[in-house]
């Protein structure tokens, strides 16, 4: 008898299984673009903290430090810009077009790792740290 029941509780829960039909789930959540770039922006910070980290307990070559470094910053710029054309904001400049010299002066200067950049940024391309004064 507990046999019986054993095999037929098993037999309903296939069937159940495999008797679900697809206009019976639920639809799947739709995720907006500008979240779905939020999230890729977020695992991108954190692989770079990751890499940091395993670096300085020597886990790493400076090789391949700096040339995964180099990798997740270009990845976390492209998603940047996308960010950008979202927020309506200004278009990347194009490939093709000569770009201008831009003379370079305290304000795209890192004042706490000393790296001096072409244009003014948000924050320090070397060590991460916010740049001061208002940046593009």
């Amino acid at each position: 008898m507990l046999l019986a029941a054993a095999a037929l509780l098993i037999v309903g829960a296939v069937v159940f299984t495999l008797g679900v039909r697809e206009k019976d789930l639920p639809p799947p959540a739709s995720v907006s673009p500008f979240q779905y770039l939020e999230d890729r922006k977020a695992q991108i910070y954190e692989n770079l903290r990751d890499l940091q980290f395993e670096f300085r307990v020597g886990k790493l070559s400076d090789e391949d430090y700096q040339k995964t470094k180099l990798e997740l910053q270009r990845d976390l710029a492209k998603v940047l810009a996308e960010i950008d054309s979202l927020k309506g904001g200004p278009e990347p400049p194009s490939i093709a077009a000569p770009e201008k010299p831009v003379k370079r002066n305290a304000a795209n200067t890192c004042p706490h790792c000393g790296a001096s950049f072409d244009r003014p940024l948000k924050f320090c391309g070397e060590c991460g740290k916010p740049m001061p004064g208002d940046a593009a």
